[in-house]
């Protein structure tokens, strides 16, 4: 287990928390291969009713580590989108519930996370971001066809054109989560 995440399982549950909040929680290749390995485990056992994703510190996480992403060609850049969709497909495919406990900012790959779970609980701090246009990229986690069927056309080319955060009231109001918690 890597110093990027921290796994907790208890009677019915099992709760990993991103921990690298001093630089925004990523989502690296290591991250996202470890979670892959991780979920993969806890598919299997039958004694776990509910899977849940946290951040620490003030960020649930980043999404995915730029300073990767600036590395990639062509071809490298296929293959780190197609891990990550694996990530999300294997998260969406979960026997178990899934939930987001969204406990800061939420951006770019990390939103997609969120939409797969089943469930997205925010604390009134949460902030909600697609950056990806600002930095001359789009997601390739699928949150380009998640986001739209979760809250709409309308609202999904705002957050992802734009660029510009939500607060937690306004993705409640959208439709992006389902409920604010301040204890999550």
């Amino acid at each position: 287990m890597s110093n990027a995440l921290r796994v907790a399982e208890f009677d019915e549950s099992v709760l990993i928390t991103f921990t690298r909040p001093e630089i925004r929680n990523p989502l690296s290749v290591f991250v996202v291969d470890e979670l892959i390995q991780i979920l993969a485990t806890i598919a299997e056992k039958p004694e776990f009713r509910r899977v849940d994703f946290t951040g620490s510190g003030n960020v649930f996480a980043s999404g995915a580590d730029l300073r990767e992403i600036a590395k990639l060609d062509a071809a490298d850049a296929r293959t780190f989108a197609g891990r990550g969709q694996h990530l999300m497909n294997t998260i969406e495919a979960m026997p178990q519930e899934t939930r987001a406990l969204i406990n800061g900012a939420c951006y770019g790959g990390a939103l997609d996370l969120a939409l797969t779970c089943d469930r997205r609980i925010a604390t009134s701090s949460a902030t909600f971001c697609h950056p990806g246009v600002g930095l001359g990229i789009i997601t390739g986690w699928g949150g380009t066809q998640r986001l739209p069927r979760l809250i709409g056309e309308a609202s999904a080319c705002e957050l992802l054109f734009t660029a510009e955060p939500i607060s937690a009231e306004v993705a409640l109001k959208i439709g992006l989560i389902d409920e604010i918690k301040e204890n999550i």
